[in-house]
């Protein structure tokens, strides 16, 4: 054998070897990244248990869609998500006569929001601010502490950030997205109540004067989702869903971070 081709050959299999190894890496690097894109920093603390306001968790219902509703998605290509669509969908009751050879129909369910495609999830530690705490010891004579005492009642809402049809499903679909990527406690709205303490404590040292400021953190999430019409379709004793006229919208979110407050320390 050549000796060029010889080299040649070898190069080409290390490479075959290496270059999955090389993609496996990488993705592992990209996921790393994004699991620590999503790790709460150490001035982020949770007031789930001190917070004088009992938030209620925004839970999510998860809807499996049933044995016959998975059959009849199984040849879709545009995938059903909404857990509105798929409720429905569930009680749906579809049994056509094994005689009725011949008979075609088409029911239409209506024009639905079918799925969200994410394409970011970026964190806003400081989202808003709900509060500041002040010490002056500019004429003191020794060090003093500060901690964090929410001076009033604040609510925190996230939203939709431009117009769409069907707003609660879209939502819907964005925060179990955003739930899923992040593993963070996600809510449309979260309060945190008055005279809400934190044992986290500041040193104020002599002539200075310190101020903590408190900020609720959110997720922006962002993507696109897709729109159909959505029939039930009946050939004889077949079913089948088909989805007409599809169209898609880019949309954006915030949501905020329930019981998570973001400190921000500074001495002057």
């Amino acid at each position: 054998m050549n000796k060029k081709i010889y080299i040649l050959a070898i190069f080409t299999a290390w490479f075959a070897i290496l270059l999955p190894a090389g993609l496996l890496h990488a993705e592992e690097e990209e996921k790393s990244k994004e699991e620590n894109e999503y790790e709460i920093p150490s001035h982020v603390l949770t007031i789930s248990k001190e917070n004088t306001f009992p938030n209620s968790s925004e839970d999510q219902e998860v809807v499996e869609p049933s044995d016959l509703v998975k059959e009849l998605m199984g040849d879709m290509d545009i995938a059903i998500e909404n857990p509105e669509l798929i409720k429905m969908l569930n009680e749906t009751t579809l049994k056509p006569s094994p005689l009725a050879i011949g008979y075609r129909g088409m029911v239409y369910l209506g024009r639905w929001p079918l799925n969200y495609q994410s394409s970011e999830t970026n964190m806003n530690w400081e989202y808003q601010k709900i509060n500041q705490n002040e010490i002056n010891n500019l004429g003191g004579d020794t060090s003093q502490k500060m901690n964090y005492i929410q001076k009033e009642q604040k609510e925190i809402k996230g939203a939709l950030t431009n117009k769409i049809a069907d707003p609660n499903q879209v939502k819907t679909m964005m925060l179990l997205e955003a739930k899923e990527k992040t593993n963070l406690p996600l809510s449309y709205a979260t309060t945190i109540g008055r005279n809400t303490k934190k044992d986290n404590a500041y040193e104020v040292p002599v002539k200075k004067q310190g101020t903590l400021q408190a900020y609720s953190p959110a997720v922006n999430e962002k993507g696109q989702v897709t729109f159909g019409e959505v029939y039930i379709e009946l050939k004889g004793s077949d079913k089948a869903i088909t989805i007409k006229n599809v169209t898609k919208q880019g949309i954006g979110a915030w949501i905020p971070v329930q019981d998570h407050v973001s400190f921000s320390f500074q001495l002057e």
